[in-house]
């Protein structure tokens, strides 16, 4: 699976232009929307909460172009909830976003 940690900003140049400014402002709305998803991931206590939290990072990752922070997300959806390994791949992840 690619990494591209330049993925996120040249999707946010083409949406906005080249504003250094909100450019900026829109990564740290991203990292702290990952960061959430991420926290109800650890918290879920059931399997509709595991998988509602999964997909809605991946869906930030889609929107984002983080593909690896996507695919990541996709494949905890499927796991048990709680699942160590996937909550720290994901936490590395957005860690290098």
């Amino acid at each position: 699976m690619a990494y591209d940690p330049g993925a996120i900003d040249a999707a946010l140049v083409a949406a906005v232009g080249d504003e250094p400014a909100l450019i900026a402002e829109l990564r740290m709305a991203f990292l702290d929307s990952a960061q959430r998803s991420l926290d109800l991931l650890e918290h879920a206590d059931s399997v509709d909460d595991w998988r509602a939290a999964a997909l809605r990072l991946k869906g930030l990752g889609a929107s984002f172009g983080a593909i690896r922070l996507m695919a990541l997300a996709d494949e905890t959806s499927d796991l048990p909830v709680g699942d160590k390994r996937a909550l720290q791949r994901l936490r590395r992840a957005i860690e290098r976003l």
